[in-house]
């Protein structure tokens, strides 16, 4: 199932895809709460754990087909290819490769600048650096567009995601 309507924000930590999203939403547009974080916030499981990705797919699967019949334009703090490692399990490939997003994804990069680590962030700027770019390769294997947000104020940021997006006919 393809949802062209359905935009990924995607890329390593720290990169202000929340930020964006939130942005998004204040002009509003439809956004998806990232899954992976906040499973980290309730206790369910540790950062870079197989568990965290595992339970993180099946949230972000659900929600997806939960919306299948949604006809505007959504954007997701990111999705189901977030979630996959060379060790995740067949179903969740399969379903990454079976329920897809707008072939276009938004990856802003990494910038020192705003980068922070947290309780639930914690790793360094080198290991967002590497992420970002083991992300961008994944997309590309499973046959997505990574587009490189441009740094600037979040505005701005939101402004180049909505007009990209304006261009494109999704059937909504």
């Amino acid at each position: 199932m393809i949802k062209p309507n359905f935009f990924l924000i995607s890329g390593g930590p720290g990169v202000g895809k929340t930020t964006l999203l939130e942005e998004l939403r204040r002009g509003g547009e439809r956004v998806v709460e990232e899954t992976h974080r906040r499973i980290i916030r309730e206790g369910r499981a540790q950062s870079r754990s197989l568990k965290l990705g595992t339970l993180a797919a099946r949230e972000d699967i659900a929600r997806f087909e939960a919306m299948k019949g949604v006809q505007e334009r959504v954007f997701f703090d990111r999705g189901i290819v977030d979630s996959l490692t060379p060790q995740a399990p067949p179903w969740m490939w399969a379903a990454a490769k079976r329920l897809r997003y707008n072939e276009l994804v938004f990856t802003p990069p990494p910038w020192p600048e705003i980068y922070t680590q947290d309780a639930e962030r914690r790793q360094t700027f080198e290991d967002c650096l590497a992420t970002h770019e083991a992300i961008r390769r994944q997309l590309l294997d499973l046959g997505y567009q990574p587009i490189t947000v441009p740094r600037g104020s979040v505005e701005a940021r939101a402004a180049f995601i909505l007009e990209v997006t304006a261009s494109l006919d999704f059937g909504a």
